[in-house]
This record gives structure tokens, sequence and C-alpha cells, in this order.
């Protein structure tokens, strides 16, 4: 008897290292962004007008997640399996909702990757980021924040009577709230996947999305194309790949072989014509694998291998398990690359239906068509969608995870509704306490205990409630944060240096104005506040907890990479001579302390000053 789709909670235990706390210091500094193009003049209109959209500068208000482990040991992680008759998916709501395993029970074959491993590296926009499964890419070009974060999931009915699975949170980088509908059709040996993005806003705003598709190496990856996008990548000594170009050039799509042979990571964006349906598959050596298509809205596809040199190679075994059989990705995005973002018109949305599932084929594109088209006619993947979609605004049955506040907050700020996506109330935190706070009162309150500095709220609505909050320590430092991401970095360091004068704790503005120092040019500058910073913060931390150590180990990094930026100066005291920073009594300013008789003893330096001090 047929069994339409059901969800269960499960636990998958696997090696896993920790990923530790987020890093509390905003992340103040530009994205270190190689994927630019500078030389746009051949390329086809809207894909040059795309590229230059909107890209993202800044990571606020996410925070960096580096504060993961490389130690694994085996570890239970919360999944949620759906499943009919013919198919098994295994979700990880907490880590993104990436599917990690997508096994078509027939046949006893896994579809995908699937990671042996939990290894986080730093791959993703903010830091963390893990191999292997199905990803969903929101947010601007790289892997998503949320690639190790929760989402909220719940129960929603399906088109076809079965059970549906809703991901859905809210993007902060962009401020979009995005869901993903996961279910299985009676019978059906594909997994149907609806996705829609919104924009909530009064305004345009830039919008990016890649499924990311982990398959074994060893595929023949077929695709209706002929040509491919590929960003030029020249070579160093002895061949070494030393970067991006900044400039896309077309080629023709690559052979099984020359993937193959490819001595470096490379990223293939096929050129798929407008009236071809969209699809590609990775078969192996006998013609079974996985195939994903979907409706026409998502236009891309893409090919990433890591490549057979000894930095893919490595590459592969710290992400996965040294002998176990590497991976490469087919991915399918919304514009033709993922340089570009696309346009979200004020108060729109957008969605699409995507389908993956077994397919069985000769090596050739044409032949692999057709056996698609038998299995799963293109004209089966558009009911669907225009099935799926009145459903899209079901309101949620059952809990099954929970995400993060910063939806409910968002969603208070603005009276938004939101069907189908409800952020609810119960879901704020105490992250969001303070911001809730001023929203209600338009006051930011000043922290009842010493603690490290929480998390910053940047966009435009934000800061206009910050500029006319009464002007405390802790809102001039929210407000420097804020007036930095939009670009005004005269009054953010005024907001700072206001904060200097009655702060509590100095170290988080001494820190940002560190930043502001090295942006500028100002390295030895940069290095005595990073000193008088990490000091104070040393003096002021009040416990071995996860909070403090994340803050000591963010600002100790930061320092020191200031101090060995100015050199053999950078060991001298702020005097300038060969003397070591050093605190005085408690309240004191810090001073320069000088070795004496021999070095037996030390005492304050009395030598004239070789340059100002801070």
């Amino acid at each position: 008897m047929a069994i339409v789709t059901t969800i269960r909670r499960e636990v998958l235990t696997l090696p896993a290292a920790e990923l530790g706390p987020d890093n509390p210091l905003p992340p103040l500094r530009p994205l270190d962004e190689l994927h630019r193009v500078d030389d746009r003049d051949d390329l086809p209109s809207q894909m040059a007008r795309q590229i230059g959209y909107e890209p993202l500068r800044s990571l606020l208000p996410v925070r960096l997640r580096d504060g993961y482990e490389r130690v694994r040991e085996p570890r239970g992680i919360d999944a949620l399996v759906i499943e009919n008759d013919r198919l098994r998916a295994t979700v990880l709501p907490g880590l993104g909702g990436r599917i990690a395993s997508l096994l078509h029970k027939p046949s006893g074959r896994e579809l995908l990757y699937r990671n042996p491993v939990f290894q986080p590296a730093a791959f993703a926009l903010n830091g963390a980021w893990f191999s292997g499964g199905i990803e969903w890419n929101i947010g601007a070009t790289g892997h998503t924040t949320l690639a190790c974060a929760p989402l909220h999931a719940a129960r929603v009915p399906a088109p076809d009577g079965g059970e549906m699975l809703r991901l859905w949170e809210w993007e902060r980088l962009r401020d979009l709230p995005f869901q993903v509908d996961l279910w299985m059709p009676d019978g059906s040996d594909f997994l149907y996947v609806g996705v829609r993005i919104r924009n909530p806003h009064a305004k345009p705003v830039p919008t990016y999305w890649w499924s990311n598709i982990a398959v074994p190496e060893r595929r023949r990856i077929l695709v209706p194309a002929e040509e491919a996008w590929l960003p030029h990548c020249p070579k160093g000594a002895g061949g070494a790949p030393i970067g991006y170009e900044r400039r896309l050039r077309r080629v023709p799509v690559p052979t099984y072989e020359e993937t193959r042979q490819l001595p470096h990571a490379a990223d293939y964006f096929y050129d798929l014509p407008d009236a071809r349906r969209r699809w590609v598959a990775a078969l192996d050596e006998d013609g079974h694998g996985l195939v994903q298509t979907s409706t026409d809205v998502l236009r891309g596809r893409k090919l990433f291998v890591w490549g057979s040199g000894p930095g893919g190679r490595r590459w592969q075994e710290w992400l996965t398990e040294p002998g176990t059989d590497g991976y490469c990705e087919i991915q399918a995005g919304l514009a033709r690359t993922q340089l570009e973002h696309i346009r979200l018109d004020p108060e729109s949305e957008v969605s699409w239906l995507e389908a993956y599932g077994p397919l069985n084929s000769p090596p050739q594109v044409g032949e692999a068509e057709a056996r698609l088209e038998a299995v799963l006619p293109r004209a089966d993947v558009d009911a669907a969608y225009a099935a799926w979609k009145p459903h899209a605004d079901t309101a949620p049955g059952e809990s099954l995870a929970t995400g993060s506040g910063w939806g409910a907050l968002e969603v208070l700020c603005a009276d938004r509704k939101l069907p189908g996506t409800p952020f609810d109330d119960s879901t704020l935190g105490e992250a969001q306490e303070p911001w809730l706070e001023l929203l209600r009162s338009g006051v930011l309150p000043e922290p009842r205990r010493v603690r490290p500095p929480g998390e910053t709220l940047v966009a435009p609505h934000w800061r206009d409630m910050l500029e006319t909050a009464p002007a405390g320590p802790h809102t001039e430092y929210h407000l420097g944060v804020a007036q930095w991401h939009a670009g005004d970095r005269a009054q953010a360091v005024r907001s700072w240096e206001r904060a200097l004068e009655l702060a509590p704790s100095v170290w988080p503005l001494l820190r940002c104005l560190a930043v502001f120092d090295q942006e500028v040019g100002n390295g030895e500058r940069a290095a005595d506040r990073y000193t008088e910073a990490f000091d104070d913060l040393c003096r002021e931390r009040r416990d071995a907890g996860e909070a403090w150590t994340a803050a000591t180990a963010a600002l100790g990094r930061e320092a020191i990479e200031a101090l060995l930026a100015v050199g053999a100066r950078g060991t001298r005291g702020r005097c300038g001579h060969d003397c070591v920073p050093r605190r005085g009594p408690a309240g004191s300013r810090p001073g320069c302390w000088s070795p004496r008789a021999g070095g037996r003893r030390r005492g304050p330096c009395s030598r004239r000053a070789s340059r100002s001090p801070t």
C-alpha cells in the first residue's frame, strides 16, 4: 500500500566538531571579496547589470562564527526524516535546514554525497560552513550566514493530502523572510521543494539564491548547455592559482575527462538556452545517479570541483574524512552566475519549485533529457508548482524546531503579516530583549551586569531609533556600529569617543576605534588601542564562561595581528622606547614601564616620548 509523505524526529550521530560560540565583536571590516568582476564589457547586458547590482559590503548585523573546534567526537545532531514508500530525506533543521541524505529506497542508493563527519571550516560568509548534502544559499554571493544556524520547522498539509515539512527564517543580511517546503507525492520517486522569498519592504531589495547539491566526486555531469562562464584564474610560479582575475570568460562545457584533470578548484556556470528545460544530473559509470530539475524561474546551473592538486585534495580530506571518496557540487540558482544579485521589487515575492530524484541514463545529454521527461515530465513540474502555491500561505501545524527571534522582532517593528511563515513572539530571546525595549519605550537599556556587548542592529529604522534615544554609552556604542555600517565613519568615531567618557566598559569602544585606525592607515595607533583594549578586557573579565572566553580569544587575535602589522616598533611602549605597556593602579591611565638595573627592576619610563601617546 502506498504511503504518503510522513515526518518524524531522529538523532543523527556523527564524529562532529563543536560549533562553539559566535564571535561577540561586530564585524566592522569590509568583506575580502574575491568574486568581483571589474571588466563587464563583453558580458550580456542583464548579467553585467546584475553583477554590479548591490554587492554585499558588510556582514553586519550578523556575527562571525569562528569559534568552532577541530576535535571530532561522536555527537548527536537533531534531524527530521521525511519519507514516502520510495524516498527518505534526512533534514538538519539546526544546521541551515541542510538535507544530509536522500535515499532511494527501492534501489538502496544514496543519491547525494553523505558526509560521514561534521567539520566546520571558514567558507560561509560569516565563517562556519560544512560540506555534504543539499544546502539552501540565500543572502549574497557566497555560502549563507545560516549554514550552521537553526531554522524554524513545522508540519504543514501537503498538496496531495500528506505531510509537508516547512523550513523558514528571516535572512538578516538583506532583511528578507523565506521558506522552503519539502514533500514527496504519493508513490513518487522525487522530492519536491517549494521555495519562496518575500520582500515586505517599501523599497526594492537585492536577493540571491543557490541550491548547492553535493554528489560523489566521480560523477559525469550532464546539463543542457554547450557553453559555460568561467571566472578566469591566473597562475603563479609552478602553475599554482593565485586568485580570481575579476573577469568572466565563455568556454565550452568541459568533458568529464577534462574536469577530472583540473589541477585546481574551478566554477563552471552553465549558459542554458532560455527555451530549454532547467535540469542537471550527476551519474556514475553505470549511468545511475541524481537529477535535479525546476520551474524556469531557477534558471542557473553550475558545477564546482576541487581539482586534483594538493590544495583541493587537502580540503577534501579536511572537510570529509581521509581515505573516503570526495565530492563535487552541482548547483541551481536564480541567476546565471553566483556573481549576480536579483532585484526583488517592493512588497513582492519570487517563488519556484525544485524536484530531486534518481535517474538512470546513458551519458548523453539528449538521452538523459528524454529519460527525465519520461519519469518526470516538464508539465508535471509546472503543475506541482501550481498546486503548491496556494499551500504556501497555509499556517504551520506542529512545531518541530525553532530558529532565531530576529524575525519576530522585525515583524513587531513593522506590524507585518506574513501568512505561512509566522514569527511568533515566543521566539524572542535574550538577544532581542534590549531592542524590544528600544522599540517599545524609545530607550536602549544599559546592561544590568558587566559582560561582552550584545548583538547590534544596523538597518535604517533601527539606526533612526538609536539616534533619537537618550545618549547613554551603550546606545552610543550601538549607534556607532550602525553609522559605520551606513558608511558614515566620522559620525561612528564621534559616537564611540563620546561613549568613552562615561562607559564603565571601554574595551569594546577602544576596539572599534582601533579598527578605524587600521582602516585609515594608522597602524601604530591601532596597535596602542588594541593593547589598551585587551588590557581592559582582562581586568574586567568576570569568569571563564563561554561569552568571556570568546571575547578574549577574538580580541586577542585582532590585537596580535595589529601588533605584528607594525613590526618591531609594535614591541615598544607608548613612549617609543624599548618599554612594555603596563596598567598602573586601578582607574589610572596605562603607562610605559622600562627595565632598570640590568633588568632586575622595572619602573615608569621617564625618557621623553619619541612619538605622541594615544
